[in-house]
């Protein structure tokens, strides 16, 4: 059995603040960020909407492509919230 790891972005509404993560427990890591257990980042901007998800197969992979994301222009990462998830609908509610 192959273990999933998962590069997430947040926001606080369509526009807003964005916060890049990396987790293995996609359903644990939104709950703590919506609860303000996940980072302090997230709880001062109130960044509890998840966005946008991709799944890896090894950490590596997910934390590079997170550093990548990192260092992207802010439109580069509106462009591909919005291409994969053009209403900014909160991806949490369908996770379970």
């Amino acid at each position: 059995m192959s273990r999933a790891f998962y590069g997430y972005i947040l926001a606080s509404q369509r526009n807003g603040t964005l916060y890049i993560g990396v987790t293995n427990d996609i359903v644990r890591r939104t709950w703590e960020h919506r609860e303000g257990r996940g980072s302090n980042f997230t709880r001062r901007y109130s960044v509890k909407m998840l966005v946008h998800v991709e799944t890896f197969e090894s950490i590596s992979l997910a934390i590079q492509r997170e550093t990548n994301l990192k260092r992207w222009p802010r439109r580069w990462k509106l462009a591909l919230i919005e291409q994969n998830n053009p209403t900014w609908s909160d991806l949490s509610e369908n996770l379970i």
